[in-house]
């Protein structure tokens, strides 16, 4: 299992959201390359990137900011919020973007899943965030009628390369991951599922470790590295068994 520590992007600035709430933020860096350094001096091992404002406009908001990221590390980085076409999607990874994530798209328009998944294998990760076992789209502000775990299953059958699950009511809480929801969804598909939202102590980590079995293969961490609860190096060392 690997640790993502996450930089999301708010008017080119490094913020943590609480559930998802634009006005609920807290700024943590106005130099996104230089945290992605940090990120990265710490063990990070994939930088998870999200251009909050493009999730909410559905275009790209932060391209400086990402550009500068991209520029500032050597480890693999991935990229998720307002990418909603092919020509965003090929933008982003000549950039310098490892992986890009569909989310609000994957649920609109699969076949562009479809696509771009043909075109980029091994790039195009897709983020299901859910509210109850529902899928949430247009950064949290629609619910809807589709099950997690069947748009899981969806996505895989078009060659994802990984699924990347939110639990909406932990995101930004620190009250721990949804272990529960997080296994029966792994347990239903065949590719890597990296947790997010929640993470706050290094037992949450030992417990999504208990079941990387399941096919939970990473972990999100954002507010919990910045506020200091966990250590990121210490994080690392636990995935390494040390």
């Amino acid at each position: 299992m690997i640790i993502l520590p996450a930089i999301d992007l708010k008017e080119g600035r490094c913020v943590r959201l609480e559930q998802g709430l634009m006005d609920k933020d807290t700024v943590y860096n106005d130099n996104p390359g230089e945290q992605a350094r940090i990120w990265q001096n710490q063990g990070g091992e994939l930088l998870h990137i999200v251009d909050l404002d493009g999730a909410f406009a559905g275009v790209p908001k932060n391209k400086e900011a990402i550009k500068a990221i991209v520029d500032a590390i050597d480890i693999p980085s991935e990229l998720g919020g307002g990418i909603r076409d092919m020509q965003t999607i090929e933008a982003y990874l000549e950039l310098g973007i490892d992986r890009v994530i569909l989310g609000t798209i994957a649920k609109e328009k699969p076949s562009l899943v479809e696509e771009a998944c043909k075109k980029f294998p091994g790039q195009i990760v897709v983020g299901i965030d859910a509210k109850d076992g529902l899928v949430a789209i247009r950064g949290w502000a629609d619910v809807t009628e589709k099950k997690a775990t069947e748009m899981a299953k969806e996505m895989e059958g078009f060659g994802v390369e990984a699924i990347i699950y939110t639990d909406i009511a932990r995101d930004g809480m620190m009250q721990g991951p949804n272990i529960e929801a997080t296994k029966a969804l792994a347990e239903s598909i065949n590719i890597q599922v990296i947790a997010s939202g929640g993470l706050s102590t290094l037992d949450d980590i030992r417990r999504l470790i208990a079941i990387e079995s399941s096919g939970v293969t990473g972990v999100i961490t954002g507010k919990a590295i910045y506020s200091g609860a966990i250590d990121l190096r210490e994080a690392v060392a636990l995935t390494k068994g040390q």
